[in-house]
Formats: structure tokens, sequence, C-alpha cells
């Protein structure tokens, strides 16, 4: 067997492992395989609350400076605030807020040119480098599949063969499967999103997801909407 297929086979094996933490304060205390799927159940703030405290803050021009992959951002490039969020595919919280939140800050904030969003990959886990390389496999559908990917965390995230279960999802994406097997098998792709994660850890001090950057200030947790406005409305 040459070694090309080889690393081929090594590459696609990656989704077919289970989604296990790192050590690191992944979404919460327990694991992110025991975690996927938590999402629909965990409550919903309504009520307006103060906002939450900030736990550091970074320099907002060093935190934006180009990594090893093209950040993929939404909204206008001259909004007042932006926000970053450090992401990983597994992390049940991080499907909390994709799901529950960012609809009403897209509306809200995004899309009303009060904010330019933008996401960043900290997979904690092989299945969450696969979610993350599918989405950038994805091209301009990039949050597209990263809000499907979310959405149906628990399909994939925990189930035994979630190679078959990204396939599935990625083939709604227009995925082929020659198309699927040549993302989960770019060397470069899978160093490039290993990359961010490591420079959002060793220079950002991220070791939790989500965890967001909002105009420089750190917070950490799936915040609710009333949450991140009254962070957003304190900086307009």
């Amino acid at each position: 067997m040459s070694e090309l297929i080889q690393r081929r086979r090594l590459l696609l094996s990656m989704a077919a492992l289970p989604a296990l933490g790192l050590g690191l304060a992944a979404c919460s205390d327990s694991s992110a395989e025991a975690d996927a799927g938590a999402a629909a159940k965990d409550p919903v703030t309504t009520a307006a609350v103060d906002a939450p405290a900030s736990t550091g803050t970074v320099d907002m021009d060093k935190l934006l400076e180009e990594g090893a992959l093209e950040d993929k951002v939404q909204g206008d490039e001259n909004a007042p605030v932006t926000i970053v969020e450090y992401a990983s595919m597994t992390c049940s919280h991080c499907a909390t807020f994709h799901t529950r939140t960012y609809p009403d800050l897209k509306k809200k904030y995004i899309e009303t040119g009060k904010v330019r969003f933008i996401l960043r990959e900290f997979p904690f886990d092989p299945r969450a480098e696969a979610g993350f390389m599918l989405a950038r496999c994805s091209d301009d559908k990039y949050f597209a599949m990263v809000d499907v990917l979310f959405k149906q965390q628990g399909n994939w995230a925990p189930v035994q063969d979630a190679q078959s279960a990204l396939l599935k999802i990625a083939k709604l994406a227009g995925f082929t499967q020659e198309s699927f097997e040549a993302c989960l098998t770019d060397q470069k792709l899978l160093e490039n999103v290993r990359s961010v994660r490591t420079r959002g850890a060793e220079e950002f001090g991220i070791d939790a997801t989500p965890t967001f950057f909002i105009n420089g200030k750190k917070y950490s947790g799936a915040m609710s909407i009333d949450e991140i406005s009254a962070v957003i409305d304190g900086m307009l």
C-alpha cells in the first residue's frame, strides 16, 4: 500500500473517531461527546439582563491579523462592533449559540450594519476537525454548512459511524463521494485548521468554547441574545 493511500485512509478515519474532549473546558465540565445534541435542552434567556462581565481583553489589531486560513466574515467591514467567535463543531454549547442566539444576532445586528461577525475554528477532536474542513470546502456556503452541522449535531457528532452521517449531510450541500473524500484527505487544510486552533490557544488564551471577543473584550459561554445584546448595545 502506497504512502499516499495510507495517508488518505488515516485522514478519512478522523470522522469515524469518537468525539472526545482534549482535557480542556470544552463546552462544560463533561466531554463534547456527552454534550453533543444537548443544545435543544438548554434553557433560553428571555428577560432583559445586565451585560455579563468580560474575562479579559486582547489587542484587536493583533486579533484581526491574518492567520493560516482566511477569516470567514459576515456583516459590514465598517461596523462599529466586531465579534470574533472561537467554536468547536462538536461542542453542544456552541450549537446552542448558533441555533438559538445567532439567528437573532444576525437579524438585529449583522444585517443592520452594527456588527461584523467572524467565526474561527477551535476543534477539540477529529470529528470537529472534519466538520470544519467540510465547511471550508463549501467555499461560499461556509456559514450555511456550519449552520446545518450545528443544527444536526446530534445526528453525527455522537454516533458510531460519523463518517457516513457526515457524508449524508455533505451530499445535501452538493458534495459528491469524491469531493467529500478529497476534502477530508486534504492534509494542508487539516494543518491549517489546527493552526487556527493553536494560535487561538497560544496567543489569545482560548481554553473553552464558545469564546467570544467583542471589540477585544473576552466572553466565554453560549450567551443568550439578551446577554450579547447588552454587551453590544453598550458599545454602540
